[in-house]
C-alpha cells in the first residue's frame, strides 16, 4: 500500500487529475451504450437545421411617388424640389412622380417649372441666368404671363443673385416668397407656390442655404437642401 506521506503535493494533484479524466471517459463510453443512437442524431439534426434558417428581415418599404417618404391622398399630388450641392448636381422638380426639371433641361441661374392647375401637366420650364447677363427683366415679363392658378416650381442652380434686381425680387414675393431677398452668391433655393392663392401653411414650401466656404463640405457649395410634401389639390 502506497504510503501517501512521502508523496509530494503536485504528485498528489497529477494522480487526483488521471483518476478524474478516467473516470470521466469511463461515465462517457457507458451514457454512449446505455442510451440509443436516434436521440442524439435526431438533436444535432435539429441544431443544424435551425442554424440553416433563413433570418427574418423587415420588408423593404414600398416607394413613393417622387420618392418623398408619405404616400399622398388622391386629392393630393407628391411634390419634391431638391437643389444644392456640388457644381455637377443639377437641381430636380418633380410633381406627381413626374420629373419636370433634371440635369437635361436646367443651368445655372432661377431654373422655373410650370404646370397646369387643370391637367397638373408641364406647361414649359425656362432657366434665367443671373450670373452673365440681364435677364431679370425677361425673367419678370415671364412671371407675369404665367395663368393665374397655375403651380409655380422653382430651383436653383450655382448662383441666383449677383444679377437679380429688386423688381424681380418683388415679383418673386408677390408669389409668396419669403426667402427672395436673402439669396446670396450660390445660395441654394427651392420654392413652390399658386399664382393668385396660398398653399396651406402647413406644408413645406420654401427653403434656403447659403454657400460657406468654412462649412460646406463641397468646397464652397451648399449643401444639399429638399423641400417635399403633399401638395393638395385646389
Amino acid at each position: 500500500m502506497v504510503n501517501l506521506r512521502f508523496l509530494s503535493n503536485n504528485t498528489v494533484k497529477v494522480v487526483g487529475l488521471l483518476c478524474a479524466s478516467a473516470c470521466a471517459w469511463y461515465m462517457g463510453y457507458l451514457f454512449a451504450e446505455v442510451l440509443p443512437e436516434e436521440p442524439w442524431q435526431a438533436a444535432v439534426g435539429s441544431m443544424q437545421s435551425l442554424a440553416q434558417k433563413p433570418v427574418l428581415k423587415a420588408p423593404n418599404p414600398k416607394r413613393q411617388k417622387c420618392d418623398i417618404w408619405v404616400s399622398c391622398a388622391p386629392n393630393q399630388l407628391a411634390y419634391r424640389i431638391r437643389t444644392g450641392g456640388a457644381k455637377d448636381i443639377m437641381p430636380e422638380v418633380c410633381l406627381d412622380d413626374n420629373m419636370l426639371i433634371t440635369g437635361k433641361n436646367s443651368n445655372r441661374g432661377i431654373n422655373i417649372a410650370v404646370i397646369s392647375s387643370e391637367t397638373w401637366k408641364l406647361v414649359e420650364t425656362k432657366t434665367f441666368d443671373m450670373y452673365e447677363g440681364d435677364f431679370s427683366g425677361p425673367m419678370i415679363e415671364y412671371l407675369n404671363k404665367i395663368p393665374k392658378g397655375a403651380l409655380v416650381m422653382v430651383a436653383t442652380h450655382d448662383d441666383a443673385a449677383t444679377k437679380l434686381n429688386d423688381p424681380a425680387k418683388k415679383a418673386f414675393e408677390d408669389l409668396g416668397s419669403k426667402e427672395v431677398r436673402n439669396l446670396r452668391f450660390r445660395s441654394a433655393w427651392a420654392f413652390i407656390s399658386f399664382k393668385g392663392s396660398q398653399i396651406p401653411d402647413n406644408i413645406e414650401k420654401e427653403k434656403i442655404n447659403h454657400s460657406d466656404g468654412s462649412k460646406n463640405r463641397y468646397s464652397g457649395w451648399p449643401a444639399e437642401i429638399q423641400i417635399d410634401g403633399c401638395l393638395p389639390k385646389p
